[in-house]
């Protein structure tokens, strides 16, 4: 839906990089079970080296606190700014809910399924693969609706954006 006006072709583009911030935690989060069962897909990740390796050592920066400065700056510099096209905001908040949301999936299986679950690794694996497939698609879901300059509706998570970006 592009309600909002036209979009450029840049603004297609931008508009799609920052979901290249919650592929990276998909991929260095859940990712181990699914190129474990299968590794010939991680020819797939190998054009993506360069930027995992960017992403872990701004992580790993900041004493520790990369990711939230990055979530702070885009917030702010790009959410908020109201000089910046509707569509990229929209697009890097949606990014941004998809992260925090990868957070909170991290957060319960680590805290509360994975001592629950210890002598079940088989489920533990189950639900890391499927985190990571969804992740994975949303991923490619979003990239291709930017890219064709159309807003990517993901249930619950564009209605919390609409809130957020006026």
């Amino acid at each position: 839906m592009s309600w909002r006006g036209t979009t450029t072709v840049a603004d297609r583009i931008f508009a799609s990089l920052p979901y290249l911030l919650p592929l990276m935690d998909g991929l260095l989060i859940f990712s181990r079970p699914f190129f474990s069962q299968f590794p010939i897909l991680s020819i797939l990740v190998l054009p993506l080296q360069p930027l995992l390796v960017i992403y872990i050592m701004l992580n790993s920066s900041f004493f520790g606190f990369g990711s939230l400065i990055l979530f702070l700056g885009l917030y702010f510099l790009v959410v908020r700014n109201e000089r910046i096209a509707h569509f990229i905001r929209f697009n890097t908040m949606q990014a941004i809910l998809i992260g925090i949301v990868l957070s909170l999936c991290s957060l319960i299986l680590r805290y509360i399924l994975a001592p629950v679950l210890s002598n079940a690794p088989f489920i533990m694996e189950t639900l890391m693969t499927t985190i990571f497939l969804g992740v994975v698609a949303a991923f490619f879901y979003s990239v291709i609706q930017s890219l064709m300059g159309r807003y990517a509706e993901i249930p619950t998570i564009s209605e919390a954006v609409y809130m957020q970006v006026r």
